[in-house]
């Protein structure tokens, strides 16, 4: 009898615990990652075209950009004040998405992406997540990193050894 009313006292408690959320279809995601792609290509296409509002209006208040140096660790005003002058002068950057995987969530409202460009750096690889707000998909977090043939890694180290040196004083 015990058993029976501890049962019944917890298992109110461990459905209601249940995720009301249903998982999407296949063609759901399917559906997700087209569009998700289209913000994406017209995110790098904004900075292309140095347009500003199109650019940072894809990035959430609240979103972060990671750029390829240390220091870069970017709320979205510190790095919109940042890139504000690039995109007067009507030239920011050109990213071209070379390939992109992108991921969804089994509720459909939250996505992670990485992609391989082709940049004025050289092969570079981009990684992030977008988050689905009533029907508008914001980028929340963004990183951006220079990829370097495993080959190179030795003079890449030593040709960054100095900075290193002063930027990790900060932290001591």
């Amino acid at each position: 009898m015990k058993k029976k009313i501890l049962f019944l006292l917890i298992f109110p408690f461990i459905t209601s615990c249940s995720s009301t959320k249903k998982s999407i279809s296949i063609d759901d995601k399917n559906t997700i990652k087209a569009y998700v792609n289209l913000v994406l290509n017209n995110w790098h296409l904004a900075a292309a075209e140095a347009n500003f509002d199109a650019y940072f209006g894809k990035m959430d208040t609240i979103s972060v950009f990671i750029g390829t140096d240390a220091s870069e660790n970017w709320t979205k005003k510190e790095f919109s004040d940042f890139s504000k002058p690039y995109f007067d002068k009507g030239k920011a950057w050109d990213f071209q998405t070379l390939e992109r995987n992108i991921y969804v969530n089994t509720s459909g409202d939250f996505v992670w992406f990485d992609e391989l460009l082709n940049t004025w750096m050289g092969t570079c690889r981009g990684s992030g997540v977008l988050e689905k707000k009533g029907k508008t998909w914001k980028i929340k977090h963004y990183v951006l990193s220079v990829s370097i043939p495993n080959d190179d890694v030795q003079k890449v180290i030593a040709a960054k050894k100095k900075s290193d040196s002063i930027f990790l004083k900060k932290f001591n």
